[in-house]
């Protein structure tokens, strides 16, 4: 009972600072629509951002959404693949469908409570093909490390790419440009610092083996690493890397097909849509409900770098979002929840070949 009421006090939290954040959003955004709508002399009652979200909805081109929907589809598809893989190893063979049901649980778990959808996910795939739970959470951390690994590379590729276009944009905004010689010069200085630090951890690891911080990191990056070593002892690890691949060139793919959808946005370039699915990553990341607020005002940040302005960024932001959440993870999740205990009424797993 406390445990439950825990999970849903967190859930709460959570779904509070989402809520938040889209709430601060959608005030800062009427205020900037309003003072538009009346240097253009349209009366402040015809002028609700609210409304114009609703209409922008309604307008847009859902055979668009429609195949956003089925390249996210295709995501999973390839994840639940790269998944069976992983559990391979174990002296598993699972159904696909149960890896893939079990995936689109844990991602309408994500919707109530940031990152129960991994549990959640690890519990049902154990459930319905009897491998211990532990284990199944063994290969979803493995997955989530090649998350980690390639959301930092598309990072750094939408960095590389667009790099004064970002650093135009954040001076402009922030006064970043003064500070610009010193960031420079402040690195210099870390650099030798950093190196230095490394030496330090080297010749006194024994002494911090015995800081419960430092074996806590020291345990996490261990783990990062064995997780990677995994990988190369599959039986096909190129395939794994395809599958990882295409999963993150799915993700792409979503945010370019998606400004096709809607006008203001139907015009940006494929560069464009991997700078708004970057920061929309790390939109998702932040733990509220499916990056609920956070995606919005980081979608909408990247949108205005290149001239589309806040209320329209904002409308993208909400059909992209709420178009996949309700599209895929809250259909996909439902169905699951109904057909995954059918389908396994009389399946009986093959049992480990290794245990």
């Amino acid at each position: 009972m406390k445990k439950l009421l825990g999970n849903l006090l967190r859930s709460l939290l959570f779904l509070g600072v989402g809520l938040g954040i889209l709430g601060l959003l959608y005030r800062s955004q009427q205020k900037a629509y309003a003072e538009e709508c009346a240097l253009k002399g349209i009366p402040e009652e015809s002028c609700s951002l609210l409304d114009k979200v609703i209409s922008d909805f309604a307008s847009a081109n859902y055979g668009w959404i429609g195949l956003v929907l089925v390249i996210f589809t295709i995501s999973n598809v390839s994840r639940t693949m790269k998944w069976i893989m992983l559990i391979k190893p174990l002296g598993h063979q699972v159904r696909f469908i149960n890896a893939f049901f079990s995936i689109a649980i844990g991602y309408f778990a994500n919707l109530g409570l940031p990152r129960l959808g991994e549990v959640i996910r690890a519990g049902t795939l154990s459930r319905y093909e009897r491998i211990g739970a532990e284990k199944v959470m063994g290969t979803i951390v493995v997955d989530r490390i090649i998350d980690v690994i390639s959301i930092l590379t598309v990072t750094g590729l939408a960095v590389i790419l667009e790099y004064d276009t970002m650093l135009a944009f954040f001076s402009e905004n922030t006064g970043l440009a003064e500070k610009t010689d010193g960031l420079g010069n402040l690195l210099l200085f870390l650099l030798p610092i950093g190196g230095l630090v490394v030496v330090l951890l080297f010749v006194f690891r024994k002494q911090l083996e015995k800081v419960a911080l430092f074996r806590k990191i020291k345990s996490i990056v261990v783990g990062f690493l064995e997780g990677l070593r995994t990988i190369s002892q599959l039986d096909k690890p190129w395939l794994f890397v395809l599958h990882s691949i295409n999963i993150w060139l799915m993700y792409y793919l979503m945010t370019y097909v998606c400004f096709f959808a809607f006008a203001p946005t139907s015009q940006l370039t494929p560069l464009v849509a991997l700078i708004v699915f970057t920061f929309g990553s790390w939109g998702i990341v932040v733990p509220s409900p499916g990056g609920m607020g956070t995606y919005h005002y980081l979608v909408q940040t990247a949108l205005a770098m290149y001239g589309v302005p806040g209320e329209d960024g904002f409308s993208f932001a909400n059909i992209a979002f709420f178009s996949i959440q309700l599209g895929v993870n809250v259909f996909l999740g439902i169905l699951a929840l109904v057909l995954i205990p059918r389908l396994n009424r009389n399946y009986k797993p093959k049992p480990s070949k290794i245990e």
